[in-house]
């Protein structure tokens, strides 16, 4: 009889020539168990996306409820849906007055999709401006406005008319002009290893913006739902988007995403054309009943009040001669290694070891920890024992 493993490699399309491999048959919690029952702390929440978890009960039963009630009906059109519009209510509730009106989908890429047309559509202008060291999804469209060219140059010709400045460069807002559409930015840039924007940059970003009626979108896709520190990283800031993008951490281990704006800019949409922008499964009311629970636990249990703690614990911990610096924000950092190959050897002893990480697109010579906000201080200590034990065996000091 064919394997598991030999059907996936036969038939599930792969992105990589060298697969883990691992087989998973449970998740729970902070923990991975495979075929064998061996367990695994994720400590990257699948890219940030398991921040409560994984399968939470409330979520669960979230899911079964609303999966009970009915799975799907038609997601744009006439039908008023309890699921979409409860969580579009409890989520622009926690954001500013300008930000009301949610535009359900499914992955990151899409809003990224959706924020590009609507800012094109509401400006009349066609100029998107990107920042280097940015990741804001695969897609074609998406694909213009990332900010490594590896990924995007055997995919040329790409959409024009965007442009590529330098993150964290004041002198380069000259470029936003009353040409540019929108600006696309991450308050903490993710694939390029944890970078965080300077405040003062992004409130420079801001006012250039607002200047020249430029739409200034906020892709926190990654740092979402309490992984900074804050339920999103611009409220650190004190600097306000136009439109915000938001995914993976949302769904509480569903597909869902959404990109919000003020009901002024989102009523372009209406118009010229009719359904100017649709989607047959964003919005899905299974998907939002789960994010509406994971929401609601993110908002009444204390999981993002202890992330700086926790930040904190592992910053203490993680002290070897091999890590270079340690970039962080909130339960999400980067350990800098020397090159890729020492980061990939320790990546490699980490998982055999038991513990799940990966390294950053854009910063191969980082190792990413990104554990689910609710990992415990005794997990946390487990978990860099067996770090500082896999780089130990895999430099040889």
């Amino acid at each position: 009889m064919i394997s598991l493993r030999q059907l996936f490699l036969n038939n599930v399309a792969q992105t990589s020539d060298a697969p883990l491999l691992l087989e998973i048959e449970k998740a729970e919690g902070i923990y991975l168990y495979d075929t064998g029952g061996k367990a695994y702390i994720d400590l990257i929440s699948g890219i940030s996306v398991s921040n409560i978890g994984h399968c939470h009960p409330k979520v669960v039963e979230a899911i079964k409820k609303q999966a009970e009630t009915y799975m799907y009906l038609m997601v744009y059109g006439e039908y008023v849906q309890s699921p979409q519009v409860q969580l579009a209510k409890l989520l622009t509730d926690q954001l500013p007055a300008n930000l009301q009106q949610v535009y359900y989908c499914n992955s990151g890429a899409e809003a990224t999709e959706g924020a590009i047309k609507l800012a094109r559509k509401f400006t009349g202008r066609t100029e998107m401006i990107h920042f280097k060291g940015g990741y804001h999804g695969s897609t074609i469209g998406a694909l213009s406005v990332i900010g490594d060219e590896y990924f995007k140059t055997n995919y040329r010709p790409l959409p024009p008319g965007t442009r590529c400045l330098q993150y964290n460069c004041e002198g380069c807002l000259s470029y936003i002009t009353e040409k540019t559409a929108g600006v696309l930015v991450e308050p903490v840039q993710g694939e390029s290893g944890v970078v965080p924007a300077n405040e003062s940059w992004l409130t420079a970003l801001r006012q250039k913006c607002t200047e020249t009626g430029t739409l200034l979108i906020f892709d926190e896709i990654q740092s979402g739902f309490g992984r900074s520190g804050s339920l999103f990283a611009f409220q650190q800031y004190g600097v306000v988007p136009d439109i915000l993008n938001l995914a993976k951490g949302m769904g509480g281990g569903m597909p869902m995403a959404a990109f919000i704006a003020s009901a002024e800019i989102m009523d372009v949409f209406k118009n010229n054309p009719y359904l100017g922008h649709i989607t047959t499964f964003g919005g899905h009311p299974v998907c939002c009943a789960a994010a509406m629970a994971s929401l609601q636990i993110l908002l009444q249990e204390d999981w993002i009040a202890q992330v700086k703690t926790k930040e904190q614990l592992f910053l203490k911990l993680l002290q070897h001669p091999a890590i270079r610096a340690i970039h962080h924000k909130g339960l999400w950092m980067a350990l800098v290694f020397k090159n890729f190959e020492q980061n990939k050897a320790i990546i490699d002893r980490c998982i055999a070891n038991g513990v799940i990480t990966d390294w950053f697109l854009f910063a191969d010579n980082r190792l990413r920890i990104a554990p689910p906000l609710i990992i415990s201080e005794a997990q946390i200590e487990q978990a860099c024992t067996i770090i500082l034990q896999s780089i130990t065996e895999a430099v040889g000091y």
